[in-house]
């Protein structure tokens, strides 16, 4: 795979305008906004809200390294900051995202996260569990108390939180390897043969059945959001992949912990308890499903 070398500058993002635009209108999702140059070369991506400046570097640094595992991804021709804006500029490939509307584009989605992850989780020789792929933090943390840390401190009051303070660490015994932190189904782009892994903000390294939970989760989520029973969930596809109760619990918290103040409160000890108590991958992920579509329900947004 070839790199492109990065280019990293504090100037004006005028200066992108003019040597790497023109860029058309801006696509607005949660945490960034995007922007495509008008003659498809290249896009623009503006850091927003959580860390700006962390995800830049994070992103345009994971990106080359994992280029160089074989990864196929999109490369980055420009990266730097602008006042308070944090921005990079990737160029573009072809491809349509994954899909998971019918239950072939779902298993193909399945074996697409297996196929990249038996390039991705590797362990790294010294690495500690952290955001970025470098390791370097202050002392080793375990990785629960890392997951813990991305749940803000409004969460530290809630009736289940020491409940899932427990329950997650036994995962602290799991070994630390490479993650993309976010391998949901847009986040894959097809093009015949080939298939490019995308946005790579949230690259971390921990244990793998992190990035496998990311899966269950978005498949399971954007089902039941698209008005899938949760009975009729195809959560059978899921049970090749390592699995984590608490893990799963875990990032339903997270989840909802980035919506509206009010939708935290909507989980009970009784769903963590329920979640992070199961042995077995397809219960878990149909309990999942009916809370999810309960939270659905009471309108929370997706």
């Amino acid at each position: 795979m070839e790199v492109s070398r990065v280019r990293s500058t504090k100037s004006t993002v005028p200066w992108v305008e003019e040597e790497l635009g023109p860029f058309g209108p801006a696509a607005l999702k949660p945490y960034s906004r995007t922007r495509f140059a008008v003659d498809g070369s290249a896009l623009l991506k503006f850091y927003v809200d959580i860390d700006p400046e962390g995800r830049r570097l994070r992103e345009a640094a994971t990106v080359e390294q994992a280029a160089l595992m074989g990864i196929q991804v999109r490369s980055v021709l420009a990266t730097g900051t602008s006042g308070a804006a944090s921005w990079t500029v990737f160029r573009t490939v072809p491809g349509i995202p994954c899909s998971i509307g019918t239950r072939k584009a779902a298993q193909e989605y399945i074996s697409h996260v297996s196929a990249v992850s038996s390039r991705l989780h590797r362990s790294p020789a010294g690495a500690a569990t952290g955001p970025s792929w470098d390791g370097r933090r202050s002392g080793p943390v375990p990785p629960s108390r890392f997951l813990l840390e991305q749940l803000s401190r409004r969460c530290r009051l809630m009736p289940w939180w020491e409940a899932l303070d427990t329950a997650l660490r036994p995962i602290d015994a799991h070994p630390v390897v490479h993650l993309h932190g976010d391998l949901k189904p847009e986040h894959f782009l097809v093009d015949g043969e080939r298939v490019r892994v995308v946005d790579w903000e949230a690259s971390a390294c921990g244990p793998a059945v992190l990035d496998y939970t990311d899966v269950a989760f978005h498949l399971v989520r954007d089902l039941v959001y698209e008005g899938v029973p949760p009975g009729r969930v195809p959560v059978d596809l899921l049970t090749g992949l390592p699995f984590s109760g608490p893990a799963l619990a875990w990032r339903l918290l997270l989840w909802l912990d980035r919506r509206r103040v009010q939708d935290i409160g909507r989980v009970t000890v009784h769903d963590v308890h329920r979640l992070a108590a199961e042995g077995q991958d397809a219960t878990a992920h149909r309990a999942l499903a009916r809370t999810i579509a309960r939270l659905r329900a009471a309108d929370v947004p997706r």
